[in-house]
């Protein structure tokens, strides 16, 4: 294993273990998260918003991460995040391909892929059904997942 290997497993590791600090650690000061439910996240926004995640979930997150991938300047990897969702209490079980740059030994760029329209089927039901592939739904989930991430910040 790798120097950025082991970063990744670090990071996975520490999410695992509900180790929002660990996982903030592993990120470059000028760190580029980008996922379907957040958009782009910046620098701080980024660790605030595992703080926040790792907090709602209440314990009752479960991280399993495989097929982890690097070399001096990329990697990857595959996660599954099983938990309710908070705003339904419906169960997810979210299949997701993490894609990582490396810089100065620390992820500068993070960027997680994941069905949006299978994710939404299962934390919003019939609703995610008929709606979650629309932009427009997608786009409500994301202003959504930014306005309780301002909130989180704000609390802190």
């Amino acid at each position: 294993m790798n120097s950025n290997e082991a970063l990744i497993t670090k990071f996975y590791t520490a999410f695992a273990n509900a180790d929002a600090r660990t996982m903030s650690e592993c990120y470059h000061p000028k760190v580029h998260f980008i996922d379907p439910a957040f958009g782009l996240l910046k620098e701080d926004q980024v660790s605030k918003m595992w703080e926040m995640l790792l907090s709602k979930s209440k314990g009752k997150l479960k991280i399993e991460f495989s097929n982890v991938q690097a070399d001096d300047s990329t990697g990857s990897a595959n996660w599954v995040a099983t938990y309710n969702f908070s705003k339904t209490n419906r169960n997810v079980v979210n299949k997701i391909r993490a894609e990582f740059v490396f810089q100065d030994g620390l992820i500068i760029k993070h960027t997680d892929n994941f069905d949006v329209w299978k994710w939404s089927k299962q934390a919003f039901g019939p609703i995610g059904y008929l709606l979650g592939w629309t932009g427009f739904f997608q786009k409500k989930v994301q202003k959504q997942a930014l306005l309780s991430l301002q909130k989180f910040q704000e609390s802190k």
